[in-house]
């Protein structure tokens, strides 16, 4: 009897749902957020047909690219993309209190951006916070909440001493009942090794009744095997990103794992035939960027230093380009060192957008001025006093006190010190609005925003404009 049991249970379905990512991380993670609209609207037909939980299409650094490189209104963007896809769900990623930007903005921005997201085509809105502190999420949860969104948290993955299967599970338990739909273990730069992933998925099953998303990047090479044993141990959803974008800096490949799970309880049922016709239209856009020298092919392979020293891909890439400007390359390995070690001095933060290039920065300080924290970046400062949030670990006191002095340390909710802006905002650049959303592009990126306009103007009078640089860097978030 106890045999026939175990059969049943086997057979079991239990399909997994596929998140696509090719039209906001993988281009973001492997070709610095380039992929423009026109590229994206000829394949969305197809796309639309595979039969995904969700596509990934905005948020995260694509709108700050939008505007600045591509001048493209990322706004336009998503309303054409909402009016292409007919039958899937539409998924953007938001940095909790700090949007799409990279600084806390008052909590009327928030709530307003998050309203124009959901009224202009977003169903899911990814939300995390870089420190991990659930209350720089509290106010972005209830706006979505609010608008009938799906309010999916994610928790930054990382590793260190304060980052505990109990620290995964509490935090967990406060996601659900803060009031999210979902939550998605977010591990930006593929530290989360595969029975590693067993465990925290076993262990937030337990504890939470809502569903469980699986983010992760190829980076460090483990990432295929990951998604295998945390499928096995229930997670309900997974990350991929079409072939052509896929593994180094992004995720693990849509077919491949499609293909995993064909004849298995998580069968996905997709279509590989669709899927191949898709993986063509996008192979000649990853050829062409790898000619033009958009796509680095180191970004393309294995960087084992990822679990070393706990440097997201994009981070790393940034490392680079900062050593070679002050023509210090020979250094990068001294920089790497000192990145673990000024992370443990501002309480062990996740790396991720922004505290991945606040850590990165002070590091790349540390070791070329030739004495720890001699030159110290105002956004480290504002971590030491506490702007960002509460951190996992105490910040280092001596260190603290070396780069911010005397000067009163936050302890309340940083936004709770902000006074609301979006009149102050809107009589700023209201010679500029075309539309209502234009004064959250403002409030985000100001300078870009308002070149933007000016470039917009210019295009609607006939006068024409320079093309946009294209080669500046982009993070994995």
């Amino acid at each position: 009897m106890a045999d026939k049991n175990n059969k049943n249970q086997a057979v079991e379905k239990k399909p997994v749902k596929i998140l696509e990512t090719i039209l906001r991380d993988a281009h973001q993670s492997l070709i610095a957020t380039r992929m423009s609209t026109d590229e994206m609207l000829p394949i969305v037909d197809k796309l639309d047909q595979v039969g995904y939980h969700a596509v990934e299409c905005w948020g995260g650094a694509t709108f700050d690219a939008a505007l600045r490189f591509l001048k493209e209104d990322p706004w336009i963007r998503l309303r054409k993309l909402r009016d292409g896809f007919k039958h899937t769900k539409l998924q953007m990623l938001f940095r909790g209190q700090n949007i799409l930007g990279y600084k806390p903005y008052p909590d009327d921005v928030v709530e307003y951006f998050v309203q124009k997201s959901v009224a202009n085509g977003i169903d899911i809105i990814r939300i995390f916070d870089c420190m991990n502190d659930l209350r720089n999420l509290e106010t972005c949860v209830k706006a979505a909440n609010k608008e009938k969104a799906h309010a999916q948290v994610a928790l930054s993955y990382t590793l260190g001493d304060a980052y505990t299967l109990d620290y995964w599970t509490t935090k967990a338990k406060q996601i659900e009942e803060m009031g999210a739909d979902s939550i998605c273990i977010k591990d930006m730069a593929g530290l989360l090794l595969p029975y590693t992933a067993t465990e925290l998925v076993t262990a937030l099953k337990k504890t939470v009744k809502i569903p469980i998303d699986l983010h992760t990047h190829y980076t460090s090479g483990v990432a295929s095997m990951t998604y295998l044993k945390a499928v096995e141990a229930g997670v309900d959803i997974i990350d991929t990103a079409m072939s052509p974008f896929a593994l180094g800096t992004s995720q693990p490949a849509t077919e491949v794992m499609v293909e995993t799970f064909k004849g298995t309880p998580y069968d996905t049922g997709f279509d590989q035939k669709l899927l191949a016709e898709i993986a063509d239209y996008f192979r000649p856009m990853r050829d062409k960027a790898l000619d033009t020298g958009l796509l680095n092919p180191k970004n393309l392979g294995v960087n084992i230093k990822t679990l070393l020293y706990q440097v997201p891909g994009g981070m790393l890439s940034n490392l680079t380009s900062q050593l070679k400007e002050q023509h210090a390359e020979d250094r990068f390995y001294d920089v790497l060192e000192e990145v673990p070690r000024v992370r443990k001095d501002l309480g062990e933060p996740p790396l991720v957008t922004p505290s991945s290039q606040i850590v990165g920065t002070q590091a790349v300080f540390n070791v070329l001025m030739g004495e720890r924290y001699k030159m110290v970046t105002k956004e480290t400062k504002d971590v030491l006093t506490g702007k960002y949030g509460e951190t996992a670990k105490p910040f280092n006191k001596e260190i603290q006190k070396k780069c911010i002095g005397d000067e009163k340390v936050i302890t309340c909710r940083p936004a709770d010190l902000l006074d609301n802006q979006l009149d102050k905002l809107e009589s700023e650049m209201a010679q500029y609005k075309q539309m209502d959303e234009d004064v959250l592009s403002y409030a985000l990126f100001p300078q870009v925003a308002m070149d933007f306009f000016k470039y917009r103007q210019a295009q609607q009078t006939g006068v024409d404009e320079n093309k946009a640089d294209t080669k500046d860097g982009a993070y994995p978030v």
